[in-house]
Order: C-alpha cells, then sequence, then structure tokens
C-alpha cells in the first residue's frame, strides 16, 4: 500500500512536468509568433531609414550613383610636375606645385575619341586646371584637397564633354 502511494505520486510528478513541458512549449511558440511579426516591422522600418539616408548622401538632383571602375579598366595620364598660382588674400604671390594625374575608364566610348589621344590635349587641360586652382586660396587648397580635386575633375569632364575621365590625382604637393 505504501508502494502504491509512492507510485502515484511519481506519475502525478511526471504528468505535471508533462502539463508544464506542453505550456512551455505553447508559449514558446506564441512568443516566437508575436516576435516575428515585430521582428518583420523593424526589419521594414530599417529598410526605410536606410533608404533615406542613402538619398540625403547623394546631392540634391543627383540621381546617378557613380559606378566603380576596376583597376585594369583604368588608363592613368600623368600631367607631370606643374607650378600653379594660387588666389591671394594679401600681396604675396603663393603658388603649388604638384604632380596632377588623371586616370581614364578605358571601357567607355569616348575613350579611343579622347583617351588614347590625350596627350595631343595636355595643354587644353593644362588650362583648366590651372584656371580652377588660381580660383583657390593656399588655405583652401590644404583644408580641402579633395574638393579641389573634384572641382578640377569637373571642369575636365565639362572640357570633353564626357565622363571618361573619372578621377584626378594630386600627390606631391608643396606650397610656397
Amino acid at each position: 500500500m505504501q508502494r502504491m502511494g509512492v507510485d502515484m505520486k511519481k506519475n502525478l510528478l511526471t504528468v505535471l512536468i508533462l502539463a508544464l513541458l506542453l505550456v512551455n512549449i505553447i508559449l514558446t511558440a506564441v512568443l516566437m509568433f508575436s516576435i516575428s511579426g515585430t521582428n518583420k516591422q523593424t526589419a521594414k522600418l530599417v529598410s526605410n531609414i536606410a533608404t533615406v539616408l542613402n538619398l540625403e548622401m547623394n546631392e540634391p538632383g543627383e540621381t546617378e550613383v557613380k559606378e566603380e571602375i576596376s583597376l585594369k579598366d583604368t588608363a592613368t595620364y600623368a600631367m607631370g610636375s606643374g607650378t600653379y598660382m594660387l588666389a591671394s588674400t594679401d600681396d604675396k604671390v603663393r603658388y603649388i606645385i604638384c604632380e596632377v594625374s588623371l586616370s581614364m575608364n578605358i571601357k567607355h566610348a569616348d575613350y579611343k575619341d579622347y583617351g588614347e589621344t590625350i596627350a595631343e590635349r595636355k595643354s587644353d587641360i593644362q588650362n583648366v586646371i590651372t584656371s580652377v586652382i588660381a580660383e583657390h586660396t593656399e588655405a583652401e587648397c590644404r583644408n580641402n584637397l579633395e574638393g579641389l580635386k573634384e572641382e578640377i575633375l569637373d571642369a575636365i569632364q565639362k572640357l570633353f564633354g564626357s565622363d571618361f575621365i573619372y578621377k584626378v590625382g594630386i600627390s606631391e604637393v608643396m606650397f610656397g
């Protein structure tokens, strides 16, 4: 008789554990369904925010995303070292000495027309570079060399009416 009481207690304990296990599984399933719905909404919100931030990173009116051009599709033309007069805030003559190089996309349609014969247009390019640099002071050049490169690139692209030149490099910069 005593033995039956112990077995009943064990069976009752087993049934209780089984019931708690079933309740746990049911609550876990409910929790998963409620979290997955919230997770989808959160992912959608994050995606929308990322889209808005990406739009704000581009300048207004700029819809074209610049494509990356591989090194094997790039031809570089070294303009060589040049001395360029800078704008002056005082009466002193200021200048910059630097080497300028142009990176060209050899797969661009205009490369055959302009890129292969770019050496013939070196003086025109040099004039464009000189006029852009002459608009800036030494402090502007020191503080924003990347902006200067972009301005030179824009002016050169306008000269050719094409964007086969996609990057301007300025190196070995010295001011005097």
